[in-house]
């Protein structure tokens, strides 16, 4: 009796990933996440000190800068493993990208919003004829807090934008279009 071995062979798919846009995209998402993640956490700190109540935007956004630092830890390990899929990376940047512009929403109308906003306190200045040390520090806590939410809501349209291109990018290598 005769017998007949049937191998399969199973190849994998190996994804070209553009080694210096994937290394930027991950230095400047890292640097958009960590800065965000520290500003809103010494925003929170002001607001409890100060004790005054914390708008939802504030730890909202060190969950989700905190969420995206934790993505791309996991790309990493991906990568070492040379098991980055394009899938995976659509999906993850997709679920932050409107997380991202969720935050970047809110922070925008915090920051330029129709009534007591950040920004209307920003041009405010002391009186330089009756300067005391209380009415300066105050100054100062201001003038960080309008400097601090601008630079988040610089970080969060960066940060937006370049999780667009990151799916984008996980597209072109999904379809093999990187030379």
């Amino acid at each position: 009796m005769a017998t007949t071995e049937i191998v399969t062979v199973q190849r994998r798919r190996k994804y070209h990933w553009p080694e210096a846009q994937l290394n930027f995209w991950i230095f400047i998402m890292l640097v958009s996440s960590a800065v965000i993640l520290g500003i809103f956490a010494y925003l929170t700190a002001i607001q409890n000190t100060l004790r005054l109540g914390v708008p939802w935007i504030l730890p909202y956004m060190i969950t989700i800068s905190a969420l995206c630092i934790i993505f791309i830890i996991i790309l990493l390990g991906l990568i070492s493993q040379r098991q980055l899929l394009p899938g995976i990376v659509v999906l993850g940047s997709f679920i932050l990208f409107v997380l991202w512009l969720t935050g970047l929403i809110e922070t925008s109308i915090q920051l330029y919003g129709p009534t007591g906003a950040v920004n209307s306190y920003c041009g405010s200045r002391p009186n330089t004829e009756i300067i005391d040390s209380m009415q300066t520090a105050v100054w100062l806590a201001n003038l960080s807090i309008c400097t601090d939410f601008r630079a988040a809501f610089a970080f969060e349209i960066v940060g937006t934008i370049f999780l667009l291109w990151m799916m984008v990018m996980a597209y072109q290598v999904n379809r093999d279009d990187f030379d």
